[in-house]
């Protein structure tokens, strides 16, 4: 999950639970079956709504069509008999109007094939729209905790990917099933009329299709299986090294990560071989199949017709009509899998849909109007495991307008009471309170809305910087903005750009410096104006000169706002209100820096530490 920064409503995550094992993108490959292909199917239905309608038109055309599909043999079969001399003369008459009829058979087959697949595309994009509508406004009612134990690249599959593969679905395979059945039904009802003799003949190979179809099916599994698992590998290997190319390029590791790659892509290559290879198989020996059954037809009926036990045009009727009945026998298994593969999508799609959604506001819960910033935790304990605690039985109080400055080691809990703090996770037990009631007794959008965050890791979205700025404060004027920015100290070095305020940035800023980015980040909270503020190494990636403008930028904001700072540089929160030292998730030191300071415990043992080490990096 992209952490937001400096705007209302949003925090960073706080360290999470194990990661979920992501997915990759996938290429069509291994056929991924549901668990529940009757439950999925039937839900996947609710989405379709108002289609329904459309699908009975698509369905009646489709009806049409294959109705034509099997008239237009017969009318074949009369055709080469009408040539057959009668009385010395062909019935020239009788062809025309065959021709008539079969060049209008054709024709309509092209409109209505076209006119199928234009509805069904229609059909397959809207149900799609409302799917991926669906999915993508379950995320935004997810909890924290969802986003910290899953990838972003499994979500993303998930929304783009499987939802892809239900659109699919939908728009090939469903026209194809039912055109095919009918055709595939329609045929072999014609070739028993013409004649049942040929009829057992030709379906003498049906077994040897479902043969090589199951044989070729088993090896070709497992194979794509291991293309995809390879292929996993070698998407994360690029995702990798291109986040970290800063890194790669820093420690001269060019040459190895290309090793790496290569190693990767030769497995990919060798695996994927084998498995084009074997599927490659199925097409040219399914043809020697269905040729084999041609000919068997083909003697069978010229003995036949030699008996004068059927016609010649029955025969080429009959011909037609195998053709017809083996081509749609041989698409039904492949449709069948891609069907599976649809359904499968869906099945992850409705995984997550599934997934609980943050805990329902408590009925008596209210807004919460005009707050005062009177926060008070009460023998606080929390853990992402009720086993395991992170926080234990913390208690502290800050008065309206204070300043708590939270320092410790990395994974103390700091960053946890913040999170507690804004609801982005619940507490497991104790409670706390926000001007005198508990904060579950607040709704949480009003709760969210009263605090403003400067994070440590800014996020910035691809637009404009007047755009960035003003997430905070979507109504906000130009010249609120720029105000903002003037505070934050940003205005100067965007007045320098070609576009100014106009200036497009790309995805989380890349083409700015991080500094510049936390500078856009404090213009943002800045403009938000909120209530309470958390403050999370809010100037780490900022030049000495700048934070010293920033600092009084912040000041300037933190009056009679409660505020909360995470800090690891201790100079930064020398002026604070209350500094609270944290370590495995208690409070082991609270007070003043002078009254730290002359107590010679942690914090001071911290400060001195951190002062020595920058006099011997000045030295």
């Amino acid at each position: 999950m992209a952490k937001q920064t400096a705007t209302t409503g949003n925090t960073a995550s706080p360290t999470p639970p194990p990661l979920r094992p992501g997915g990759a993108h996938r290429l069509r490959g291994p056929v991924v079956k549901p668990k529940n292909f009757k439950g999925t199917l039937k839900r996947l239905w609710s989405y379709f709504g108002n289609e329904r309608k459309m699908l009975t038109l698509i369905f009646f055309f489709i009806i049409i069509d294959s109705v034509l599909m099997l008239i237009a043999p017969f009318l074949i079969g009369k055709a080469v008999d009408a040539m057959s001399l009668q009385n010395g003369k062909v019935n020239f008459h009788f062809l025309e109007i065959v021709m008539i009829v079969l060049t209008t058979a054709y024709v309509a087959d092209a409109v209505l094939t076209f006119l199928q697949g234009w509805l069904m595309a229609g059909v397959a994009g809207r149900v799609v729209k409302r799917l991926r509508d669906a999915l993508f406004a379950k995320l935004q009612k997810l909890s924290v905790s969802f986003f910290d134990s899953r990838t972003h690249g499994e979500l993303m599959s998930r929304l783009s990917n499987d939802v892809d593969n239900v659109s699919n679905t939908i728009s090939q395979s469903t026209t194809q099933l039912m055109s095919g059945l009918m055709v595939l039904t329609g045929s072999l009802i014609m070739m028993l009329i013409l004649s049942p003799v040929l009829t057992v003949a030709s379906l003498l190979t049906v077994p040897l299709v479902f043969l090589l179809t199951r044989t070729i099916a088993k090896r070709t599994s497992v194979l794509f299986k291991n293309q995809q698992i390879e292929l996993g590998k070698l998407n994360g290997h690029i995702e990798e090294t291109i986040s970290g190319i800063e890194v790669v390029k820093a420690f001269n590791h060019e040459d190895k990560v290309i090793e790496e790659f290569e190693a990767v892509n030769s497995k990919l290559r060798d695996v994927g071989l084998k498995a084009q290879i074997w599927s490659g198989f199925l097409m040219p020996i399914m043809n020697v199949i269905n040729n084999l059954s041609f000919a068997i037809v083909a003697v069978i009926g010229g003995i036949l017709a030699v008996k004068s036990l059927i016609t010649v045009g029955a025969i080429a009727s009959f011909l037609t009509y195998s053709r017809q009945f083996g081509r749609p026998l041989n698409d039904l298994a492949n449709i069948f899998n891609i069907l599976q593969s649809g359904v499968a999508g869906a099945e992850r799609v409705f995984e997550v849909m599934d997934e609980q959604e943050e805990p329902a506001d408590a009925a008596k819960a209210t807004a919460l109007e005009k707050p005062k910033g009177h926060v008070v935790f009460e023998n606080v304990s929390f853990g992402y495991r009720p086993d395991v605690l992170i926080l234990k039985n913390v208690s502290f109080e800050a008065s309206v307008g204070s300043s708590i400055a939270l320092v410790g080691p990395t994974g103390a809990g700091k960053t946890t009471i913040v999170n507690l703090l804004t609801r982005f996770y619940d507490v497991t037990e104790g409670r706390i309170l926000l001007d005198g009631r508990d904060i579950r007794d607040y709704t949480r959008d009003s709760l969210r809305n009263c605090f403003g965050f400067v994070l440590q890791d800014t996020y910035l979205f691809s637009g404009t910087i007047k755009e960035n700025i003003k997430y905070g404060k979507p109504d906000a004027s130009d010249e609120e903005v720029e105000q903002a920015a003037k505070l934050a100290n940003a205005d100067v070095f965007i007045k320098r750009l070609p576009n100014q305020y106009e200036t497009v940035l790309s995805e989380n800023g890349g083409n700015i410096s991080q500094g510049q980015r936390q500078l856009l980040a404090i213009a943002r909270v800045i403009l938000a104006k909120p209530s309470l503020l958390i403050l999370d190494e809010a100037t780490s990636s900022i030049d000495t000169r700048t934070e010293l403008h920033i600092q009084e930028a912040l000041l300037k904001l933190m009056e009679k706002r409660t505020s909360f700072i995470i800090a690891h540089r201790l100079n930064t929160i020398r002026d604070a209100d209350t500094i609270m030292v944290i370590d495995n998730g208690q409070i082991i030191e609270k007070g003043s820096h002078d009254l730290l300071m002359s107590a010679k415990g942690r914090y001071y043992q911290m400060f001195f530490n951190q002062f020595k080490n920058v006099e011997a990096a000045l030295d």
